[in-house]
């Protein structure tokens, strides 16, 4: 009994120790010494999100050259790896018949010229004839007229004749001499279009590139790339290399914020070299196998030492924020299903209810909730509540700054 009564007169003696001097009760837990914690402060900084794809490089256009015409290759003057210009002639056919078709021709439209100065001749002696014939009627006729008895109305009737004869005469030497002129122009097409097929012997390039195969040697019989009854075997490949295409398949999630003239960072690494590049153009639809959308970007390639069918790593930017009150995404938590972020305010702990906007891979951009230069606490903090007394530790951002 004794011990129990000295346990309670310890415990009242414990109570009375919370009392102050002038009667006023203060908490029962005495003042926690603040919290150093990790934080930094809000500033504006660019923001910005990227795609990463993994691309080929194709040609910018590469075809594979045909004759036009059947023939025997004479000479072929390129072999794989050769450069070539636009119209360089690359190889030669022999074809001895459309040669002779165009000696003939040429002589069909010279004996057409011969019919046309001719028929010209012919025409301006029956103008000259019928010029004399009616003139000589006319004053025959008017002699008849003022002295009826002199002239006999037989000796008019011939004259008349006469001179309708050479009318007609005219005609028919006009009409023979369009015929003519119309024959020259019928030659002269004919023999334009067999030199056209004589100039199909001299097989060119079609733009400026690179020979990447050789198909035929000299002597080789190649047929008409035109015809579509026999099976054609083409000459040679070119390649257009000076500027290649890369084809990225977008994602359909990154699809809207693609546009024409859009930087594109391309990374080589079998070169280790970065190049920069621009969106030239896009399908403008998803394919329905892939979910993605093709996306071309015209590289230049000035030195050729990007080859077509190397791969590539592209980076497309997708959204950017230029100043943008950006948080680290390791100071914001969740609250009951929304961001918030620990901000400290006269070194204490105050709650806030973000509304994010843009995100990258580390930063957030704040919308609502915060502003520029408010203090955030960094890490998850589950200790902490909201009127604790804490000392932040300022840590500098690590994302690019810009002025306001």
């Amino acid at each position: 009994m004794r011990l129990v009564l000295t346990g309670l007169v310890a415990a009242l003696a414990a109570g009375c120790a919370g009392c102050s001097y002038g009667g006023a009760v203060v908490s029962g837990a005495p003042s926690s010494k603040p919290v150093v914690v990790p934080a930094t402060a809000l500033k504006r900084q660019i923001l910005s999100t990227e795609l990463t794809v993994n691309a080929e490089f194709r040609p910018y256009q590469e075809v594979d050259v045909y004759a036009k015409v059947a023939g025997y290759i004479q000479r072929i003057t390129v072999d794989v790896g050769d450069r070539v210009t636009a119209g360089q002639v690359v190889a030669v056919l022999e074809v001895p018949e459309l040669l002779e078709e165009l000696s003939h021709a040429e002589a069909t439209e010279q004996k057409s010229q011969i019919d046309v100065e001719r028929a010209r001749s012919d025409l301006e002696r029956a103008e000259t004839e019928w010029k004399a014939r009616d003139l000589e009627y006319s004053r025959v006729a008017a002699v008849a007229r003022q002295r009826p008895n002199l002239v006999a109305v037989q000796e008019v009737d011939n004259l008349k004749a006469r001179a309708d004869q050479a009318k007609a005469q005219l005609d028919s030497m006009r009409a023979a001499l369009s015929s003519a002129e119309e024959q020259v122009h019928i030659s002269a097409v004919a023999r334009e279009r067999v030199a056209t097929l004589v100039g199909y012997l001299k097989i060119v390039a079609p733009f400026d590139g690179v020979v990447t195969r050789r198909y035929a040697d000299t002597g080789a019989m190649i047929q008409a790339g035109t015809s579509s009854q026999t099976p054609a075997r083409a000459v040679i490949r070119v390649a257009e290399d000076r500027v290649l295409r890369l084809v990225l398949p977008v994602p359909e999630s990154a699809v809207a914020s693609i546009r024409v003239g859009g930087p594109v960072e391309i990374r080589v690494d079998a070169l280790r070299r970065i190049v920069q590049g621009k969106v030239a153009r896009f399908t403008g639809q998803v394919d329905q196998a892939t979910r993605t959308m093709e996306t071309e970007v015209d590289v230049p390639n000035p030195d050729a030492r990007l080859k077509p069918g190397m791969f590539a790593h592209a980076t497309i930017p997708l959204e950017y924020r230029e100043h943008a009150v950006a948080i680290p995404i390791q100071a914001i938590r969740q609250t009951d299903g929304h961001p918030s972020a620990f901000v400290v305010r006269s070194n204490r702990i105050e709650v806030r209810r973000l509304k994010t906007g843009l995100e990258t891979p580390g930063y957030a951009e704040v919308l609502d909730g915060a502003k520029e230069g408010d203090i955030v606490v960094l890490g998850s903090r589950v200790t902490l509540r909201p009127g604790q007394p804490v000392e932040p530790h300022l840590m500098a951002p690590n994302a690019r700054e810009v002025d306001n």
